[in-house]
């Protein structure tokens, strides 16, 4: 696990907490698995710039947002 993929995944649970969502809610607004949610808020997954648009969009915040 490299140190991006950590932050990423902390910003992510971060931004679906502040909203009120579980991973299955967060799921099923951005159209991706549940354990693949999972997978990015630990740091394990390597996301495409599709999955990015996607996560960010249901978080309400600019793709750009989740990378700083």
């Amino acid at each position: 696990m490299t140190k991006i993929y950590k932050i990423f995944g902390e910003k992510v649970k971060k931004l679906r907490l502040e909203l009120g969502f579980t991973q299955e809610k967060l799921s099923e607004v951005c159209g991706l698995h549940r354990t693949y949610i999972a997978g990015i808020e630990k740091g394990r997954r390597n996301i495409s710039i599709k999955n990015l648009e996607k996560i960010a969009k249901a978080l309400k915040v600019k793709p750009d947002e989740l990378l700083k």
